[in-house]
């Protein structure tokens, strides 16, 4: 048995910054069966209490090392639906792979990647219950409710505003990340388990959750966090400052880096300043560099406050994305286009609500970066549509109030994801979506 962590293939930095592809290549099947085999079946297995979807990962990595793969697969399936999206995405480090005790820890994230990719769905008929309900949103959260509920023998419905499914699973992760072709088998398989999803239909336009509620037992509403922040400074409003929401979404969904084979356009700039620290800033700042250009991240905090993920930040390094911490913007400048953003030094101070150390402005600091194109990444609120259509109780951040259960302020209908929490990672909302669903299926039993 090897006592080291199982790396993974990559591609080259110098050639994935000239393509979408996936960056991580994933293990073999050799490479996942001696990973797996390094577990040590602890008696309690801490890495499940870091498991937002309760997954029985001793069990799944048993079966793997004993190459019951299909086997392993329908573990994993009990808990959660979308296997092959979160071995990619999920912040592991922070979570199952965290608690784990073994050193290194097993790279629990991989190997349930591995057996999504490698393994048969397997599809069981259910007794079904004449219970309808309705989901509102194909993202993370939507898809888990939907197949936990159609799991549990209710005919549900997905209604989801895009002309594809995946929420922001399909427009806000890159190709290179998250291939497309991942979210749309796992949202395949849930239409296989029986779940209808009607693409383009705006809930809010077209119908109102109370019309909902005339032909459904219960609705749960999932619509995300799709209201980009912007930075509220002088030159917001000039040409090519794009909100990550847009830059993200005209790439990923909309296919805009291979324009003109798709028709959606995007502007090309030679030098891009991306503003923010999280996920998506640096998501933006990697497709931007592949589409050609030089790109500079500026942050308001040092690196080790940022909220991206050390994996993410350390790509973006090998692929030539610059970094600019203790720096936060006060003026973008420009006549009709950008032409540069004018900054201002920070120091840290004390810890604020989040734990990180404030960023204090440092006096007579100010300097400009030359730049054609800007991309705001400070975070996205609540998709405000459907609240403008019902009058639901809502929070500060105007996200949806709801209580343990899930419950909003509007009898039989539920929420949870990005909507109810402001802000969640993938299997946080999918987590949502399982107790959401819970919570739905036991209020029809009672009646």
């Amino acid at each position: 048995m090897h006592v080291f962590e199982m790396k993974t293939e990559e591609q080259n930095p110098k050639e994935r910054i000239h393509n979408f592809k996936e960056v991580c290549l994933g293990y073999t099947k050799e490479q996942a069966i001696e990973e797996a085999k390094r577990c040590l079946q602890c008696p309690v297995p801490m890495c499940e209490k870091g498991c937002p979807a309760n997954i029985s990962i001793k069990k799944f990595i048993k079966y793997i090392a004993d190459e019951e793969f299909d086997l392993a697969l329908k573990v994993i399936l009990k808990k959660n639906s979308l296997p092959g999206i979160c071995g990619r995405v999920c912040p592991a480090e922070e979570q199952c792979k965290k608690k784990c005790i073994n050193r290194p820890a097993i790279n629990i994230a991989l190997l349930e990647r591995f057996v999504a990719d490698n393994s048969e769905k397997i599809i069981e008929s259910v007794k079904k219950t004449g219970k309808k309900i309705a989901v509102v949103g194909s993202g993370p959260a939507g898809l888990a409710c939907s197949s936990e509920l159609v799991l549990m023998g209710h005919e549900v419905v997905v209604y989801e505003a895009l002309h594809k499914p995946g929420g922001v699973l399909t427009y806000g992760i890159p190709e290179f990340r998250l291939p497309k072709k991942i979210v749309m088998d796992e949202a395949n398989y849930i239409k296989k388990l029986g779940v209808s999803i009607k693409l383009n239909s705006v809930v809010g336009k077209l119908f109102s959750v109370d019309e909902l509620l005339k032909e459904y037992d219960a609705v749960f509403i999932a619509t995300g966090a799709g209201l980009p922040y912007f930075l509220g400074i002088n030159g917001e409003n000039l040409n090519n400052v794009y909100s990550a929401n847009e830059f993200l979404t005209r790439n990923n969904l909309m296919k805009a880096y291979k324009f003109p084979e798709y028709l959606t356009p995007i502007k090309r700039a030679k030098k891009i300043v991306v503003i923010g620290g999280g996920n998506v800033a640096v998501d933006s700042a990697r497709v931007a560099k592949r589409l050609g250009s030089d790109v500079t991240i500026i942050y308001r905090r040092s690196r080790s406050e940022m909220p991206a993920r050390d994996e993410e930040i350390k790509h973006a390094e090998e692929e030539g994305v610059k970094f600019m911490f203790l720096t936060s913007p006060i003026k973008i400048i420009g006549k009709d286009d950008v032409e540069a953003v004018e900054c201002i030094r920070m120091k840290l101070g004390e810890p604020d609500d989040s734990g990180r150390r404030r960023p204090i402005p440092i006096e007579c600091s100010e300097f400009k970066i030359k730049c054609k194109q800007i991309i705001v990444a400070i975070g996205q609120g609540p998709n405000p549509l459907i609240g403008k259509t019902i009058s639901l109780n809502t929070g500060k951040k105007e996200n949806i109030a709801v209580n343990e259960k899930y419950e909003t302020s509007i009898e039989k209908v539920y929420a949870g994801g990005d909507i109810a929490s402001g802000s969640a990672t993938v299997i946080n909302a999918i987590h949502d979506g399982k107790i959401a669903a819970k919570e739905i299926d036991e209020k029809l039993k009672r009646g």
